[in-house]
């Protein structure tokens, strides 16, 4: 298997052509070992910025972080950053070393990395180079960091967050002493920006193994997610669930498809839950209004975190909705594609499937029942079949031409869609029109 692009070994070559050392390094020699697909290739090398400006001074160079020694060289189109061999003290922020030092020493350079499985370098004419046995932490799924945990969450804490990120994407778990590390810095997360949590959180509850994550490591998330706490432990007491909040929460998250919106949807689903509690006269565990609850807590928490509008408005919806019944009729149907959308009517089906793999083995036959109702919108969709404004046989226009003004079109439109979704008023002009002025207030 070619582990390395033709530009990337051209640049790493060229590197040695001139008098330097060269690698690739960090998550792209991660990925070549465990045979994954890496989507960008990082370069470290002794050389200095302005020496590596000089070997590329032939193609188009960006001093991306020249201060601390990374110069961006654009090949074929393609960007590779290229930073030199470092050292780092000081991190007064938590997160930038407040000095940098260039080194000649590759292991100096691999020492200052957060996890050993990111501490390793290849380049064609040395193999790979793992002062620190990460690969072997590879073979075993094991993260462990290079030297003291504590030191290095300490210089970047995002780093705790990247590390269940990696656990919950390619499945690893923690070696004792960086999750006991991960444990006891685990307040830095505060301070860390909400963007970067934001971008980091996404990934991780997109990942294969985010429900194991989610249940081991929740008293972590709850530093940047509060609205996941008191989740773990709360017993239902209800017959439907074999899980508390929290565990049937990983399972949802586990088993809805790993597209953002719908995993922060199944993560926020029953958030809720604990504030909404009640017990009938038989001790059985009710929750009532927890999808509003929930929602509104999902609205908070994504709000905080920077989210993109798209996304904060998709969840929150199918939150709001994920625990309304929807009956296996054409009407009823037609009525959520309107108030939904098409997009989004199948991400609630979705956010519903996965919401049964949560609950008691007895009930997971529901799925004849999503079956249908897919079944049955598609059919809609396919049919043309009139369920939005935009499928009316008339509009505003046709009204202000009979005479409506100002809200009233809206409100008129909107009574004569609910009259053909109803059966009560076919789509067609005439009877459209007819409907509207009969019903004029």
């Amino acid at each position: 298997m070619k582990l390395l692009s033709k530009q990337a070994e051209s640049i790493i070559g060229s590197l040695y052509d001139s008098g330097y050392e060269a690698y690739a390094v960090g998550g792209c020699t991660r990925d070549m070992i465990m045979g994954r697909e890496s989507q960008d290739t990082d370069i470290t090398t002794s050389a200095t910025p302005e020496e590596i400006k000089k070997v590329f001074r032939s193609l188009h160079t960006i001093d991306t972080g020249i201060r601390h020694g990374t110069v961006t060289v654009l090949m074929d189109g393609i960007p590779f950053e290229i930073t030199t061999y470092r050292t780092e003290k000081g991190y007064s922020d938590g997160r930038h070393p407040d000095k940098v030092t260039f080194t000649r020493s590759l292991t100096e350079d691999l020492k200052r990395r957060d996890f050993t499985v990111n501490s390793i370098a290849y380049s064609p004419r040395d193999g790979f180079v793992d002062p620190f046995g990460g690969r072997e932490d590879i073979e075993r799924g094991l993260l462990r960091c290079v030297g003291n945990p504590k030191e290095r969450f300490t210089e970047d804490s995002l780093r705790i967050l990247r590390g269940l990120r990696f656990c919950s994407v390619l499945g690893f778990s923690i070696e004792k002493n960086t999750a006991e590390a991960m444990r006891e810095c685990k307040e830095l997360l505060s301070i860390v920006s909400k963007e970067r949590i934001f971008s980091e959180l996404t990934k991780l509850i997109c990942g294969k193994n985010v429900r194991d994550v989610l249940v081991s490591y929740s008293d972590i998330l709850e530093v940047i997610l509060p609205e996941i706490k008191g989740m773990k432990g709360f017993d239902q007491h209800n017959f439907h669930h074999i899980y508390d909040v929290l565990e049937h929460t990983a399972a949802v998250t586990e088993s809805i498809p790993p597209v953002p919106h719908l995993r922060y949807a199944a993560l926020f689903h029953d958030c809720g839950k604990p504030d909404c509690f009640s017990t009938d006269e038989n001790g059985v565990g009710h929750f009532y209004s927890h999808p509003s609850a929930s929602a509104k807590k999902a609205e908070e928490a994504l709000l905080r975190l920077k989210s993109d509008t798209k996304t904060k408005e998709a969840v929150i919806k199918l939150v709001k909705t994920h625990d309304t019944p929807i009956e296996e009729s054409e009407r009823i149907i037609k009525k959520r594609l309107r108030s939904m959308g098409e997009e989004l009517f199948f991400d609630l089906i979705r956010l519903k499937r996965a919401d049964t793999k949560g609950l008691a083995p007895e009930f997971h036959d529901r799925e004849i029942h999503f079956d249908k109702l897919e079944k049955m919108a598609k059919e809609i969709i396919k049919n043309e079949e009139c369920f939005s404004l935009r499928d009316l046989k008339i509009d505003g226009n046709d009204l202000i031409r009979e005479g409506f003004r100002g809200k009233e079109i809206g409100s008129a439109l909107s009574a004569a869609l609910e009259a053909v979704i109803d059966g009560r008023v076919k789509n067609e002009k005439e009877a459209l029109l007819s409907f509207c002025s009969g019903n004029r207030q």
